[in-house]
C-alpha cells in the first residue's frame, strides 16, 4: 500500500510546478488505518511546505499518533523561509513517515531522516524513488550536477527547417502547440535564445496564452550588436544579457561578462542565480552547440506538416524519442537522457 499512497503524494507534488522554484515540488498524504485523513502540497515558494499543509488539513487530530505520513522528499531539518518540517512531524507525534527521495540539498541531506528516527518515528525511504526523481529532475540536476536542468526546444517543418532563407521568420507550429509552449514558460525558470533569434524574430518570451509567471529571458550578445529597440530590452521582465563588456543595468535587465565565453561557463553562472531549469530555443547554431557538448537533459521538438523546401536547417538528432503525440497536425517528440528515463 505504500506505493499507492506515494503515487498520490507525487500527483499532489506536481500541482506546485511553476510556483515553488527554487524549492522542489513536494506532496504529502496522511493516512490512518487505510484512510486518507489529510493531503497537501508545497503551493508557493516562501509559503508552507507540503507536510505542514497536509497536517493542517487533518480535522481528526487525535488520529495523528497512529498515522503514517507519505511525503515525496525528505522533510527539511533547517530553518529557511519556514520552520523545519521534521520538527512539526515530531511535534504531532506521527507513528511513521514514508519518504520517496532523500534530499540532495546539503542543508538537509539525511539530517531530516535522522532527526525523525532519533525521535522514535519509524522511517521508510526509497518508495517510488525513480518516479520522484523524475518529478523533481530539475531540483536533482541542480544539486547533483551543479547546473540547471537543460531543455532544448525547437519547431521544425516536415522537411526539417527552423526558418526560411536568410532567417525569414515562420509560424511553423500551430495554435495548440504555441499555447503549450506558453504553458511551459510558466513552468521553467529561464529561456535562452541566440543573437540571430533576437535580431530576426524579435521575441517577447513572455506568457500571453496561459496564466502564470514570466520566465527570465536570456540571450548572448557578444559584441553588443543587438538593436536597442528589440523587445528583449523593454524591461517588462527579468532579462540577462551575456556579453564581452558590461553595460549599466536597468530595472529588469542585467549585462553579464562570463568568466569564459563558453556554454558551460554561462550555464555555471545561471546556476549561481538559482536558475534550476533552462529552455534553449535556438536557433540552429546555439542548439547544435548544446548538442555537441552533450549539455542537455531533455529535448522537445514540434514537427509540423508544412514543407518550405529551403531555409535554415533544424539540428540533426539521431536519437529515438521516448514519447510522441499529435497536437492537431503537429507532432511533439520528447527525448530524454538516460539518467531520467
Amino acid at each position: 500500500m505504500d506505493e499507492l499512497y506515494m503515487q498520490r503524494a507525487l500527483e499532489l507534488a506536481q500541482l506546485g510546478q511553476g510556483s515553488v522554484s527554487p524549492n522542489p515540488m513536494v506532496g504529502c498524504v496522511v493516512v490512518h488505518k487505510g484512510r486518507i485523513i489529510g493531503e497537501g502540497w508545497h503551493q508557493k515558494y516562501g509559503q508552507a511546505h507540503a507536510e505542514v499543509n497536509a497536517l493542517n488539513s487533518v480535522t481528526e487530530r487525535e488520529l495523528l499518533p497512529e498515522s503514517t505520513v507519505y511525503v515525496t522528499l525528505e522533510p527539511c531539518s533547517h530553518y529557511g523561509k519556514t520552520p523545519p518540517c521534521a520538527d512539526r512531524l515530531i511535534h504531532e507525534g506521527v507513528k511513521r513517515v514514508v519518504i520517496c527521495n532523500d534530499d540532495p540539498n546539503p542543508l538537509v541531506a539525511g539530517r531530516g531522516i535522522q532527526k525523525l528516527r532519533d525521535a522514535g518515528i519509524g522511517v521508510t525511504t526509497g518508495v517510488l524513488a525513480s518516479k520522484g526523481r523524475f518529478v523533481n529532475r530539475r531540483f536533482f540536476t541542480y544539486f547533483e550536477q551543479n547546473r540547471p536542468y537543460v531543455i532544448l526546444k525547437w519547431a521544425e517543418t516536415f522537411d526539417g527547417f527552423l526558418a526560411g532563407p536568410d532567417y525569414q521568420p515562420l509560424h511553423i507550429s500551430n495554435a495548440l502547440s504555441r499555447r503549450l509552449l506558453h504553458k511551459w514558460r510558466t513552468q521553467e525558470d529561464a529561456f535562452l535564445v541566440g543573437t540571430n533569434t533576437v535580431r530576426y524574430d524579435d521575441p517577447q518570451l513572455n506568457v500571453r496564452l496561459w496564466k502564470g509567471k514570466n520566465p527570465v529571458r536570456v540571450t548572448l550578445d557578444r559584441a553588443l550588436s543587438l538593436p536597442p529597440t528589440a523587445q528583449f530590452f523593454d524591461d517588462s521582465q527579468s532579462t540577462l544579457i551575456y556579453s564581452t563588456s558590461e553595460r549599466q543595468a536597468t530595472s529588469a535587465t542585467e549585462w553579464i561578462v562570463p568568466e569564459e565565453w563558453t556554454i558551460s561557463s554561462i550555464i555555471k553562472d545561471l546556476r549561481t542565480r538559482s536558475i534550476q531549469s533552462l529552455v534553449v530555443e535556438g536557433g540552429t547554431r546555439l542548439l547544435n552547440s548544446f548538442i555537441a557538448e552533450n549539455l542537455w537533459d531533455e529535448i522537445r521538438v514540434f514537427r509540423s506538416s508544412n514543407r518550405i523546401h529551403e531555409g535554415i536547417p533544424a539540428p540533426l538528432f539521431p536519437a529515438q524519442p521516448v514519447s510522441q503525440e499529435l497536437l492537431l497536425k503537429d507532432e511533439l517528440r520528447i527525448y530524454l537522457q538516460d539518467s531520467f528515463r
